[in-house]
């Protein structure tokens, strides 16, 4: 089994070498040609940029049209300036996570209100009695006055709801 892999790879090593065989020349219109044959004898070997088995760049494409602005290189980043970068990246993600959690929780709770108010409106218009706790902790039913402002703050609570 190591044998016939061991086989395999080496075949394989062979046969990456020839897959890599490629031409680069620069034709008489002056266009890179790219081709896994040689070129035409017709073409100089001053213009082959590249041969199987030489190394590439022998020869250099004609100039561009315009010259060549020199660009100035990036600088790299140091360590500490890449920390710096990361942890500003980690908190702005962190306090976006938790402004979504707010308004999410918001929303719930908005949700859940408007259900309460749903459910007691409709508690008060089905006329059966209703019970709250006065500031002394006593029990008290709503007589037919305090059940139509009851409803008229729950209509005004539902006016909001959706």
């Amino acid at each position: 089994m190591k044998s016939r892999t061991l086989i395999a790879l080496l075949s394989l090593i062979c046969v990456q070498g020839l897959a890599m065989a490629q031409y680069i020349w620069v034709d008489e219109k002056g266009n890179k040609q790219y081709s896994d044959t040689a070129p035409p004898a017709s073409v100089p070997k001053s213009r082959i940029i590249k041969a199987p088995g030489t190394s590439s760049g022998t020869v250099t494409a004609p100039a561009a049209t315009s010259p060549a602005v020199p660009s100035a290189p990036a600088k790299p980043q140091t360590t500490a300036s890449k920390n710096e970068d990361y942890n500003k990246r980690r908190t702005e993600q962190a306090e976006a996570a938790q402004k979504n959690a707010a308004e999410h929780q918001a929303s719930q709770d908005k949700k859940q209100d408007c259900e309460r108010a749903r459910s007691y409106q409709r508690s008060l218009e089905s006329g059966e009695r209703v019970a709250n706790v006065d500031s002394k902790g006593e029990r008290f039913f709503l007589d037919d006055n305090q059940r139509s402002k009851e409803l008229d703050q729950v209509k005004k609570a539902l006016a909001n709801c959706q």
